[in-house]
Parts: structure tokens; C-alpha cells; sequence
């Protein structure tokens, strides 16, 4: 069975962008962000959330 992501590929790039790590998920796949970066990306994702709840 499929795993489905609860992120968007579209949020999910865009926090790498803005994170600075675009440039190897796109050369190299989500595979060789480091665990940091991701554990970023999701940190950022969360803030991005409850900023949208608390409207």
C-alpha cells in the first residue's frame, strides 16, 4: 500500500527553496536532504499550519 504524504509537493518545495535546500531535491531527490534540513522543513511546515488555525 501507497504511503500519502500530508504535505504537498508545492508546500514542501517551497519551504526547501526558502530553507536553501531546492537545489539538491532537484539534483539529487528528497533522499539526499539531510535529516536537519527535513526535520526544518517539517518545523516550518507546523508553524505554517498553526499560523493558519489561529486566524
Amino acid at each position: 500500500m501507497a504511503r500519502r504524504g500530508i504535505m504537498s509537493e508545492n508546500l514542501k518545495e517551497e519551504i526547501a527553496r526558502e530553507l536553501g535546500v531546492y537545489n539538491t531535491v532537484k539534483s539529487e531527490g528528497w533522499g539526499s536532504v539531510t535529516s536537519r534540513d527535513c526535520g526544518n522543513i517539517v518545523t516550518k511546515a507546523i508553524e505554517i499550519a498553526e499560523r493558519k488555525v489561529m486566524k
